[in-house]
C-alpha cells in the first residue's frame, strides 16, 4: 500500500500498478465470487469481473426483469445464475449488492450460509454501520469487506469497456482469516477501480449518504432548479434558462472540470465571469455550509437512514417514488432538457 499526497494529507492507496491484475487473480485464484443482486451494482461488478477471469457466479430471485436481464447479459442459469439461496451457499466470497431495504429482508437467508472462512463483501457501509436499525450483525468467525466505487453501477462497467477505471475507497471491517485485507483488495482490482483508497465502513456510509443528498444530487437539483426559477420568473425563455444554468454546465463547464480542476476553469474564463465567480463563491458558501451541516448531522446521527428504512419498507414506497419522479420529469426545467437535448448537433 502507497501512501499519496492529496492536498498536503497524507492518505494510504492502492493503484493498479502496485497490486496489478495478474496478483488479483492468484489470490483469488481459489475463491467462488458470489455477487447476490443485479440490481444497480451488480451488472457492473460481475460483468467486470467474469471478464477479467475471475470465477463469479450470480444470485438472483428468478422470474424477475432483473433474472431476464442476467441472462440476456450471458450469465447462464443452473451454471452460473442460481437462487439466492443456492449462490450464497456455492460462493466462498458474498458479495452482498442488494439494495439497503433487501439486504435487510434476505439477511437470514444469506447469514446461515455465512460459514467460518467466508467472505462478506458490501458496497455501501450502510447495512453494518447502522446494524442497530438493519439488524445486520455478520459472524465472528468470517471476513467483512468493502469496496464502494464512486459511481454507478453503469459508469463502473461503462469505464472499463472503455478502458479506463472508476476508483473506489476499501475498508475492512473484520479480519477472520488473515486474508481480508488482500481479498478486497483483489476484488476491488477485480471489479475495475481506477486507484483504492482506504476508509472505513462508517465513513464511507457518512460521506455517500452526504453526497447522495448534497452536491451529486440533492444539492445539485436545488441549485439549478433555483437558478432556473430566477431566469423564468425575470422574462427570460425555458430554452435561454435551461441553457444558461444546465447545458453549459454538463455540456462545456462540467468536462473541462473535471480535466483540469476549477482552479484551470477561473483562469480560462472571462474577466467578467472571473470577477463575478470570485466574488459571490462566498456568499454561496456561506448560505450552503449551514445546510451541509444540518444534512451531516442528521447522517451521523442515523436519521437519514431510519427515514430510508421506514419509507422503502412501505407496501405503497414504489408507487409513492414513481409519483415523484413523475413530477420531476414533467416539470418544466427537465421537459425543456428533453428537447435541447434533441437538438444537440450529434443527434441531427
Amino acid at each position: 500500500m502507497a501512501q499519496m499526497n492529496f492536498g498536503g494529507v497524507t492518505e494510504n492507496v492502492v493503484t493498479r500498478e502496485e497490486f496489478p491484475l495478474e496478483k488479483a487473480r492468484e489470490v483469488l485464484k481459489n475463491e467462488t465470487i458470489a455477487v447476490i443482486g443485479y440490481g444497480v451494482q451488480g451488472p457492473g461488478q460481475s460483468l467486470n469481473l467474469r471478464d477479467n477471469g475471475f470465477n463469479v457466479i450470480v444470485g438472483q430471485r428468478k422470474g424477475g426483469k432483473t433474472w431476464d436481464k442476467a441472462v440476456a447479459d450471458g450469465w447462464v442459469p443452473g451454471e452460473t445464475l442460481f437462487e439466492i439461496e443456492e449462490a450464497c451457499e456455492r460462493g466462498t466470497i458474498i458479495q452482498y449488492l442488494l439494495s439497503d431495504a433487501a439486504q435487510i429482508e434476505v439477511w437470514p437467508t444469506v447469514k446461515k450460509h455465512l460459514t467460518p472462512g467466508k467472505a462478506l463483501y458490501f458496497s455501501h457501509g450502510f447495512a453494518v454501520t447502522y446494524n442497530e436499525r438493519t439488524g445486520i450483525i455478520p459472524p465472528k468467525d468470517v471476513d467483512v469487506i468493502l469496496v464502494a466505487p464512486k459511481g454507478s453501477g453503469t459508469s463502473l462497467r461503462t469505464m472499463f469497456l472503455e478502458g479506463r477505471g472508476l476508483n473506489s475507497s476499501f475498508a475492512i471491517y473484520q479480519d477472520a482469516t488473515g486474508k481480508a485485507w488482500e481479498r478486497c483488495v483483489a476484488l476491488g482490482i477485480g471489479v475495475g477501480s481506477g486507484y483504492l483508497f482506504e476508509t472505513t465502513f462508517k465513513r464511507e456510509v457518512y460521506s455517500d449518504l452526504t453526497g447522495e443528498r448534497g452536491s451529486l444530487m440533492g444539492a445539485i437539483q436545488g441549485l439549478l432548479l433555483a437558478q432556473y426559477e430566477v431566469l423564468r420568473e425575470n422574462g427570460h425563455t425555458p430554452s435561454e434558462a435551461f441553457n444558461e444554468t444546465v447545458e453549459e454546465l454538463t455540456q462545456s463547464l462540467m468536462p473541462l472540470f473535471a480535466k483540469n480542476g476549477m482552479d484551470w476553469m477561473y483562469a480560462n474564463c472571462s474577466t467578467t465571469a472571473q470577477r463575478g465567480a470570485l466574488d459571490w463563491m462566498g456568499p454561496f458558501h456561506d448560505a450552503i455550509k449551514p445546510v451541509m451541516n444540518q444534512l451531516y448531522d442528521s447522517v451521523k446521527t442515523g436519521n437519514e437512514a431510519q427515514i430510508s428504512i421506514d419509507s422503502n419498507s412501505k407496501t405503497d414506497y414504489r408507487e409513492k417514488l414513481e409519483e415523484e419522479l413523475r413530477q420531476l420529469r414533467e416539470s418544466e426545467m427537465w421537459q425543456t432538457a428533453v428537447t435541447v437535448r434533441k437538438l444537440r448537433p450529434e443527434n441531427n
